[in-house]
């Protein structure tokens, strides 16, 4: 008789743990931004595939940086899982300061942002911040940044602007990631001259022969450009979905998995969702702390339904 008590005592905090981490109907459709840089794209993709393989239906909104975390403090967008730090201070510590977006967890350490150059220039003495105004003819008066409104610009306007470096004079060329780095191979392959802002993880830095400029005087954060990237939401996120909130705080990637996921993305030409797919079935040990104490839709362990979705 003791046995069958323990027993339904134990089946009944069982299932009232179950209820207390089941999302209501309403955190069915998380909504994710993703700014266009394929290791967000890549991030992004890996969560959404798991949750789809959960029950939810995600959905994703490309949106510029700027853009991002007004729709995170308006509450349009749920999550953000590109809060590269610290290049994205001035969008995100005035909103985190105020209570106006939540930072959930720091999903990738070891990343590494500032300006890079082809080897060949590295090597013939544009090696610091300081060289790069004596490289100003062999530069075209040009450095080559991302996409408008990032905070990545920002910095580097503030530089010209304040002739930080010699750099007056200098224009920024915004663009597209991949606009950027299609202008950064032409010039490889012409053995010309370019600085352009440049980021790990990524394959450029397999792809291409680089070096990053030293001496930054940490315009681009400690340790000339070391940086974090975090995972924002929503204020209230967590709270309202509490299954999605233990899920993010779980999602931690690595360095080394973010390049092969970008890799099949820009190598292969895998559709971002593909390449999340086939890295997760190469990779399924990467399961086990990501699901951790969280459930399906339903309420239903989620380690035994992601495998089976994805055929492990």
């Amino acid at each position: 008789m003791k046995r069958i008590i323990a027993a339904g005592i134990f089946a009944s905090l069982a299932a009232t743990q179950a209820s207390a981490q089941e999302d209501p109907a309403t955190c069915q459709a998380p909504s994710f931004s993703d700014v266009g840089w394929t290791d967000i794209t890549a991030t992004t993709a890996v969560a959404t595939t798991l949750l789809e393989a959960l029950g939810y239906e995600p959905d994703v909104s490309v949106l510029s940086v700027a853009v991002t975390f007004e729709s995170l403090k308006s509450g349009d967008t749920d999550i953000f899982l590109g809060n590269w730090m610290p290049v994205q201070e001035q969008n995100q510590k005035p909103l985190v300061e105020a209570g106006q977006i939540e930072v959930v967890q720091t999903n990738l350490t070891g990343a590494k942002i500032g300006f890079a150059v082809p080897k060949k220039s590295f090597d013939a003495g544009l090696k610091t911040y300081s060289d790069i105004a004596a490289f100003k003819d062999q530069l075209g008066s040009q450095i080559y940044g991302i996409e408008s409104g990032s905070g990545a610009n920002a910095t580097i306007l503030e530089m010209i602007e304040g002739d930080k470096f010699g750099l007056s004079g200098f224009e920024l060329v915004e663009s597209s990631e991949q606009g950027m780095l299609a202008q950064v191979q032409r010039t490889i392959q012409s053995e010309g001259d370019i600085v352009f802002f440049g980021w790990r993880p990524h394959p450029m830095n397999v792809r291409y022969e680089i070096e990053y400029l030293t001496d930054g005087d940490d315009v681009f954060g400690p340790d000339d450009g070391g940086a974090q990237v975090l995972t924002n939401t929503r204020v209230g996120f967590s709270k309202d979905c509490p299954n999605l909130g233990k899920f993010l705080k779980n999602l931690i990637f690595t360095v080394e998995a973010e390049d092969v996921m970008m890799t099949y993305i820009l190598d292969e030409a895998m559709a971002p969702d593909e390449a999340a797919e086939r890295w997760l079935k190469e990779n399924p040990a990467a399961l086990d702390a990501w699901l951790a104490d969280v459930t399906t839709l339903e309420g239903q362990p989620a380690l035994p339904a992601a495998k089976e979705a994805l055929g492990l």
